[in-house]
């Protein structure tokens, strides 16, 4: 991976697909790294010039220290997109990364040419919840963390069928510092940002795995009603990473979106 300074810290990144094709920015969960794209990166690739990058607090990108915002977050992304030389993006989020994605399209508007917003939400209470992971995390660490994390990201049957998948995604997780995760939950935690959902203009589209106890399907439905034009497609049988657990219909949603939205967006 290569890495930018941007917004005040090194983010690391990586870029894939054919120069001079519509740029595509894939931004990731909490707890997660850009490796969480890996089953969307060889289709998306054919048509696009992919960045992925890790979010600021995990990966290979800097700890810097906490806590951090959704803000401070959105504008480390519209720093990498300058400092990539890529212009402007369609840009992809999940969990926290669609809450990234909500601030950019406001703060960052000419960074921005469409969005989704996967498994997402504007708003995560409850304040406690996130006290009493942060508590786990400093007394523990990401290790306490790792099995109620799975068990909100996927749904029962995929644990049971997909043990190697299962691994790599709990190995994903346990990259993440207790310093980089309660810095980014406190965003998360401190997040409210409905009232700015009207502000985006961009076309957008709500993927959200039916079963998603983290950030719920009532979640989604909100951000389908207050962002105009968008559209909304819920995946069965699936929750809070629907991206791994239905890849091959979380990604034909997003190409068919993607493709679209490429054709009618000037020329780079």
């Amino acid at each position: 991976m290569k890495t930018a300074q941007a917004n005040g810290a090194r983010i690391a990144y990586r870029i894939d697909g054919p120069e001079g094709a519509p740029a595509v920015m894939l931004s990731n969960s909490l707890m997660s790294t850009h490796a969480m794209w890996d089953p969307q990166v060889a289709a998306l690739t054919e048509r696009f010039r992919v960045l992925r990058y890790d979010t600021r607090g995990h990966g290979r990108s800097e700890v810097t220290p906490g806590p951090y915002t959704i803000e401070l977050l959105a504008d480390d992304a519209a720093a990498l997109v300058e400092a990539t030389g890529l212009g402007a993006v369609h840009f992809v989020g999940l969990s926290m990364g669609g809450m990234i994605g909500q601030q950019l399209a406001v703060r960052h508007p000419r960074r921005v040419l469409s969005l989704s917003l996967c498994d997402t939400a504007s708003e995560m209470p409850p304040r406690s919840m996130w006290e009493g992971r942060f508590e786990t995390a400093r007394r523990q660490g990401i290790a306490g963390l790792v099995d109620s994390t799975i068990q909100r990201w996927f749904v029962p049957s995929f644990i049971a069928r997909e043990p190697d998948a299962i691994a790599w995604v709990r190995s994903m997780i346990l990259e993440t510092t207790p310093e980089g995760y309660i810095a980014c939950a406190s965003a998360v935690r401190d997040m409210s940002q409905t009232h700015i959902l009207r502000q985006i203009r961009v076309p957008t589209q709500v993927i959200v795995g039916r079963d998603d106890p983290a950030c719920t399907l009532a979640a989604s439905q909100l951000l389908h009603a207050e962002i105009a034009g968008s559209t909304l497609h819920v995946i069965d049988d699936a929750a809070h990473l629907s991206n791994i657990e239905k890849p091959e219909q979380f990604t034909r949603l997003l190409l068919d979106f993607l493709t679209a939205q490429a054709a009618a967006a000037p020329p780079r």
